[in-house]
């Protein structure tokens, strides 16, 4: 499998290429503010075709380049509706301050041409990978992550957890959307079953594993203790 990882945007969040190998069709997960050069040079490097663009949720600092990187490969974006009003009005789902320091300008955003909406346990098969969805609302209502799996160095799956799940944290609640209860239910629910073996990449941040998270991550923790 060929996963290239870059940070995008003046919150460096990550944006992921995803592929079973060089020359074949691709995924490009969550292509927020000026990850476009950065999937076009991965795309170029290792001759791949990207056919959906992925979103964990709507927020703009996710979102930011899913209209022009799905126009420019002819991709389908995926959302979950929960989100969806986000992509053609992003700054609802943030504070004022945070739009102008994300933006820093003025922009109009519209829907890519081709949306396919997501739904909580759906199964997907693109680009040669078999991922499964899992809606965990919090950080925002429409919510989700991306498991596919790996089965190699001891990984049974890899996870792509957008802003639910970080090393040693976890995504806020305090931003337009937030719901600090639904964030630890889905944490309870979607992530603390998981096999300590998986791997988490992020929307910000370092990888981690599940395992490193539900024994040091103190918001985990408090959810086992209880």
């Amino acid at each position: 499998m060929l996963i290239a990882a870059f940070p995008a945007g003046p919150w460096g969040t990550n944006c992921y290429v995803v592929a079973t190998g060089p020359g074949t069709e691709c995924l490009v997960i969550d292509p927020g503010k000026d990850a476009a050069p950065g999937i076009d040079a991965v795309v170029r490097e290792h001759r791949l075709k990207p056919i959906a663009v992925l979103l964990t949720h709507g927020h703009i600092d996710h979102m930011f380049s899913v209209a022009p990187v799905a126009g420019t490969y002819d991709a389908t974006a995926w959302i979950h509706p929960g989100d969806r009003h986000l992509l053609a009005d992003p700054t609802s789902g943030v504070s004022p301050e945070t739009a102008r320091l994300i933006l820093g300008g003025d922009y109009t955003f519209t829907e890519p041409d081709d949306v396919r909406e997501l739904a909580d346990g759906q199964a997907l098969e693109l680009a040669g990978l078999s991922l499964v969805v899992d809606h965990t609302p919090g950080h925002t209502e429409g919510s989700v992550t991306y498991r596919t799996p790996y089965g190699q160095q001891d990984v049974s799956e890899l996870m792509f957890s957008g802003d639910l799940l970080f090393a040693g944290s976890i995504g806020r609640t305090d931003a337009p959307g937030g719901d600090h209860q639904k964030m630890l239910r889905s944490l309870a629910t979607k992530v603390l079953p998981l096999a300590d073996d998986i791997v988490v990449l992020p929307g910000h941040g370092e990888q981690t594993s599940i395992g490193r998270e539900r024994a040091t991550n103190p918001f985990l923790q408090d959810l086992i203790e209880a």
